[in-house]
């Protein structure tokens, strides 16, 4: 089980003081948190994608780069880069370069985004959202395995005798998570290719998730990947902790409702009644996450949104080695109880080329007997 954070890089003014960051700032906090992220013993930091303001992360590849020479073990990957508006070529150079840089502590997030406007900044029409994601995937999904690759589509110009430069690490391609709130039809893509599936649940009533996680198992079994169990699934959550339940209610509530993505909305009694936000104590967020499994079944990572909405780089920091320490620790015991021996653990690099080693030995293998017969 992979626990870890993920950013969407808003820039925010803090409601308490009225003191709005730098975009220089708010970037150098975000390289900062995701170092923490690694000293508290999180396995995962994600970046998001964003090309408006309040949100700064346009380039996350540049960023994850630069956190990739500063920690060790730490997985880097998105949350998520946009596959309808960017092109599949430059994604598959961008992120086979930063494997290489990383040593394989790479994967890749692909998702349509939440802003609407980001289609036509890039060329594309919003309309074409679904169809984009599923065209530029079937690229990029080739372009990360096949050595040369002659190609048509309806979105972007043919490519013939294609080589996208440098080749994945070992010749494995990242790890693929395709991240949705709301459409089966990624559910739909995700199954197909037997990748993973990210519910972002940040904002929806469980039973929403529910539905939509349990399509993508139950395809993932159609396509033959292994049974619905073993699906790769990732859970996104937010918390805000502090040791007493009420100090943590009332240090957040501010944030809450002045929060670029649901403030001046529900009360956020009602949002974290609907959703998984946590706020209050460690053993509070321990036992809301631990539950987790009973509505979505045994997953494999968990990544957490923890700051956001013009919170100080200090309090982030600080819910960071609160995470890291007290809540973290548990939930990996807790939620190994009871889990079958059959559901895998998140693929990572190493795994990934362990797999193509036993299948590169076992077509070996096969082409012997053939040559023999």
């Amino acid at each position: 089980m992979q626990f870890g954070i993920f950013t969407v890089g808003d820039v925010t003014p803090d409601p308490t003081t009225g003191r709005e960051p730098t975009e220089h700032e708010r970037i150098k906090a975000i390289l900062t948190i995701a170092q923490k992220a690694e000293e508290v013993g999180l396995d995962v930091f994600a970046l998001g994608e964003h090309h408006n303001p309040p949100f700064i992360p346009s380039s996350p590849t540049t960023m994850l780069g630069y956190i990739a020479a500063k920690t060790e073990k730490l997985i880097l990957s998105t949350s998520t880069t946009l596959i309808t508006t960017n092109d599949p070529v430059k994604i598959a150079e961008d992120f086979a370069t930063l494997q290489h840089i990383s040593d394989g502590r790479t994967d890749i997030m692909l998702g349509r985004g939440n802003t609407g406007p980001v289609y036509p900044w890039f060329g594309q029409d919003i309309r074409q959202g679904i169809p984009l994601a599923i065209e530029h995937y079937a690229l990029l999904n080739r372009l990360f395995r096949e050595d040369v690759v002659d190609w048509s589509g309806k979105f972007r110009t043919p490519l013939q005798g294609f080589t996208a430069t440098p080749r994945p690490l070992d010749d494995v391609p990242p790890f693929v998570w395709h991240g949705s709130i709301r459409s089966p039809e990624i559910a739909e893509q995700a199954a197909f290719y037997g990748d993973g599936f990210f519910a972002n649940n940040i904002f929806w009533p469980k039973e929403h998730y529910m539905r939509l996680i349990g399509y993508y198992r139950q395809r993932f079994e159609h396509y033959g990947h292994g049974t619905a169990a073993q699906a790769i699934v990732g859970l996104g959550g937010q918390a805000f902790i502090r040791k007493n339940s009420q100090d943590a209610k009332d240090e957040f509530r501010p944030y809450f409702d002045q929060a670029p993505v649901y403030g001046n909305g529900p009360s956020m009694e009602e949002f974290t009644e609907q959703t998984p936000l946590t706020v209050g104590s460690p053993q509070e967020v321990i036992d809301r996450y631990a539950s987790m499994r009973d509505y979505y079944g045994d997953y494999q990572r968990q990544l957490f949104l923890m700051d956001h909405a013009g919170l100080p780089l200090k309090t982030v920091l600080e819910q960071l080695d609160i995470l890291g320490e007290e809540v973290v620790p548990v939930l990996r015991k807790e939620l190994a109880v009871n889990r079958p021996a059959e559901v895998p653990d998140a693929p990572t690099h190493a795994s990934l080329l362990a797999a193509k080693k036993t299948r590169d030995a076992a077509a070996a293998e096969q082409q012997l007997v053939s040559q023999e017969a």
